[in-house]
């Protein structure tokens, strides 16, 4: 059920932009006949597959206003910053162009990437280092990214839209949380487009002087090959110190000096 309540304001949000009759009939289902959903993972799966397929992604959450999808990259990794990136499509944008930048390669991410900062009204980038991350945690260090990348924008926007389900209010200018959002909103996806690029760029760069973790091909995130290279040579001054492999590693270390002395 909890992916049901995720997902739920995501298709509330959709039905009132382009109401397919299938996915009116899920999201009924799931609102009053909520017993059904604890039989299994079915009317879930369905409402995610009519959601990808039936809905062409939207340009904007609210036409007429100056709008920021704002998004970020490198959340979950064991090392290197959080960056978001807050990002002004025109009016009449080529969203086709653009799309979660999870499901793109490499090289599409860079041509995409190169295709939103021509074409974009105003973009910037935010970056939140590693020893920000643990002293704030990561979460409030995401949100701070993106504050960081709206603060930069040349052109000040009259509504944010965030991916995700939480934000602190950036002063001056409403937001809208949408879960999933760099699937569903053009304005977001290329904000992830330009964080995960930058991101990308700046893990490539650390490899440079710490090949031993394959940061360039983890970009920092707790593969086996990260974590096993952890063990093998310790940790490195851009790792983040409170997260999982890290954390482990620094307590085994500490473990082991006590029982030295």
């Amino acid at each position: 059920m909890a992916q049901l309540n995720m997902i739920f304001p995501d298709l509330i949000f959709q039905i009132f932009i382009q109401p397919p009759a299938a996915l009116a009939v899920v999201i009924l289902i799931i609102k009053f006949v909520p017993e059904i959903c604890h039989k299994g993972d079915f009317l879930f799966n369905l409402a995610v597959k009519i959601k990808v397929i039936s809905l062409a992604k939207q340009l904007f959450f609210q036409k007429g206003l100056i709008e920021a999808g704002c998004d970020e990259a490198g959340r979950g990794c064991l090392a290197g910053p959080v960056v978001a990136a807050a990002v002004i499509l025109p009016p009449r944008f080529n969203k086709k162009l653009v799309d979660d930048s999870k499901i793109l390669s490499a090289d599409q991410r860079d041509e995409a990437a190169l295709i939103v900062k021509k074409k974009a009204i105003a973009w910037a980038i935010g970056v939140v280092d590693h020893i920000e991350i643990d002293k704030i945690n990561i979460l409030k260090a995401s949100i701070k990214a993106m504050h960081l990348a709206v603060a930069q924008l040349a052109t000040t926007p009259q509504l944010l839209v965030i991916d995700g389900n939480y934000f602190i209010r950036y002063p001056g200018i409403p937001y809208k949380c949408v879960v999933g959002g760099d699937a569903l909103i053009a304005s977001i996806a290329a904000a992830s487009i330009l964080a995960k690029t930058h991101r990308d760029k700046l893990m490539q760069d650390l490899h440079l002087q710490y090949p031993h973790y394959g940061w360039d091909h983890n970009k920092g995130y707790a593969t086996a090959i990260h974590r096993e290279a952890i063990l093998e040579h310790g940790i490195s001054p851009f790792h983040r110190r409170t997260f999982g492999s890290v954390s482990d590693y620094i307590q085994m270390e500490i473990f082991e000096e006590v029982a030295d002395i």
